[in-house]
C-alpha cells in the first residue's frame, strides 16, 4: 500500500503545482531511504490544440523523502505523444 500513497502524493502535487499526471511508468524505494517516480504529463493541451499540433508529453522524475514529502522533481524529457520513448 505504500506505493499508493506516493503516487497519491506525487499525483496531488502536479495538480496543485503543474499538470495532471497522464501515467506513471515508475515508482521504486533505493538506497533505503528514498522514493524515486518517474511520470508523464500532458503539457500545455490548450495551446497545442489551438495551433493544431501534436500533445507534447513531459517526463518527469520525483524524489520523495521516508516522510513521504517531495524534496525535488525535475523535467527530463519533453516529446511529441506520438514519439516512442528513449527508455
Amino acid at each position: 500500500m505504500m506505493v499508493s500513497k506516493v503516487m497519491q502524493t506525487v499525483k496531488s502535487f502536479f495538480i496543485d503545482n503543474l499538470q495532471p499526471v497522464h501515467k506513471f511508468t515508475s515508482v521504486k524505494w533505493t538506497d533505503g531511504k528514498k522514493w524515486e517516480v518517474q511520470l508523464e504529463v500532458i503539457e500545455e493541451k490548450e495551446y497545442m490544440k489551438a495551433h493544431a499540433k501534436d500533445e507534447m508529453i513531459g517526463v518527469y522524475a520525483v524524489i520523495l523523502n521516508e516522510d513521504l514529502e517531495i524534496c525535488s522533481f525535475s523535467r527530463i524529457e519533453l516529446r511529441s505523444r506520438g514519439t516512442i520513448p528513449k527508455n
